[in-house]
């Protein structure tokens, strides 16, 4: 089997985990697609860390957690290797979701099976609202979801 994932990963939070989690759950052929500098930084009004930081944090965090060598590669647009590569499973959360259901348009048009999608539910914050590096990089909850501040203070 193998396993397409794709993301930013800045901050690196439980929400993020639980999808790289589900992708090696699947199988061990895992291809990680990187958001590069240029594409991180569209449309966002947040900074987000160099590509090279991110992509260390990820590998530590796959090594030390899942026990394995991950496979990271940049990507600049949403699809990366999709389009074009045959893979068993796109692991995507709700967020990403409809990139999944384009990514399968287009592979369709161009004579290639689908990617079956593997929807993983966000994981909730403390307060029941999804973990989000928005919020994390707002002050309201660190990456695990814990509270940091208390609505109207």
């Amino acid at each position: 089997m193998r396993v397409a994932v794709g993301g930013t990963f800045q901050p690196l939070h439980d929400g993020h985990k639980a999808l790289l989690r589900k992708a090696y759950e699947l199988s061990r052929d895992v291809d990680i697609g990187l958001t590069s500098d240029e594409m991180a930084a569209r449309g966002r009004v947040r900074p987000v860390k160099s590509y090279q930081e991110r992509e260390k944090a990820l590998r530590d965090w796959i090594i030390k957690e899942i026990g394995v060598e991950p496979r990271i590669f940049k990507i600049n647009d949403p699809y990366g290797p999709t389009l074009t590569e045959d893979y068993d499973y796109i692991v995507v959360s709700p967020e990403t979701y409809p990139t999944a259901l384009k990514i399968n348009e287009l592979r369709k048009a161009r004579g290639k099976r689908p990617i079956e999608i593997y929807r993983v539910e966000c994981v909730l914050a403390e307060d029941g609202k999804p973990i989000s590096a928005t919020r994390i990089v707002r002050g309201e909850i660190d990456v695990h979801g814990n509270l940091l501040r208390r609505r109207g203070e």
